[in-house]
């Protein structure tokens, strides 16, 4: 015989009695959590989100007079802050252009080493250093030295002047002991030569007279310019403003 022993009972059964209790003993406190709790969210319909979603989207339907309002008041604010500049204020120099990917960038001319066979493009706005004190190197003795970038400047010029696409080197820099060399072998080449300064580059275009590319450079006044019809070539340095005629 299996006997319910109740918590509440006044007495229970004596021991060795089997005894089974109440399953489950009603909680006030647990009960009430559970009715408190929240509910889980109801799934929309397709209608009702709709509708959700046209209450939050916003209103970008704009009548013809609020444009025109907006852009009465753009107007005005230009006005505004044009008026808070001081009246010797100059604009900010608009950058250079710089070239998309993609766009192919024409060089100004072409230096070409008659010597090394070696060829030097000058890009619109390309700071050529140091790759032009190595191209305009002794081709002898293979040594370099710091050129006078103000000779680059008169080689530009004049490819402008000419539309030369290619300008021939015929020399750069000039090392003492080649100098040395040319003096023994009874050239015409002075002594302290501004090729061996780094100062001077002699140079010609082909299809141009030799004449017109000396006038050209003389008038540039930046230095000594010297005229070599034979070798075709025309002489140009920073050093004092001379000219001469040779070879």
């Amino acid at each position: 015989m299996v006997t319910l022993c109740s918590p509440l009972a006044a007495s229970c059964p004596a021991a060795g009695a089997e005894v089974v209790g109440l399953e489950r003993v009603f909680d006030q406190v647990e009960a009430r959590g559970e009715h408190l709790m929240p509910g889980e969210p109801r799934e929309l319909s397709k209608r009702e989100a709709w509708f959700r979603d046209k209450e939050m989207r916003p209103d970008l339907h704009l009548s013809d007079d609020a444009l025109a309002a907006a852009q009465r008041e753009a107007a005005a604010l230009d006005k505004r802050s044009l008026a808070h500049r001081r009246p010797n204020t100059k604009a900010p120099a608009a950058p250079s252009p710089i070239a998309l990917p993609g766009i192919r960038i024409e060089p100004i001319t072409t230096l070409f080493n008659i010597w090394t066979r070696e060829a030097l493009p000058i890009l619109p706005g390309d700071p050529l250093e140091p790759q032009v004190h190595t191209f305009l190197r002794d081709h002898y003795t293979n040594q370099a030295t710091q050129m006078d970038t103000r000779l680059l400047d008169v080689l530009a010029r004049a490819a402008r002047k000419f539309s030369a696409s290619r300008i021939e080197i015929v020399s750069g820099y000039r090392s003492p002991k080649y100098n040395l060399m040319l003096r023994k072998k009874g050239h015409a080449v002075a002594r302290m030569s501004q090729h061996v300064e780094g100062h001077a580059v002699d140079f010609r275009i082909r299809g141009v007279p030799t004449r017109s590319l000396l006038f050209f450079v003389r008038s540039l006044r930046l230095g000594g310019v010297g005229f070599y019809p034979h070798s075709q070539f025309v002489h140009s340095d920073t050093g004092k403003i001379r000219y001469w005629k040779g070879s």
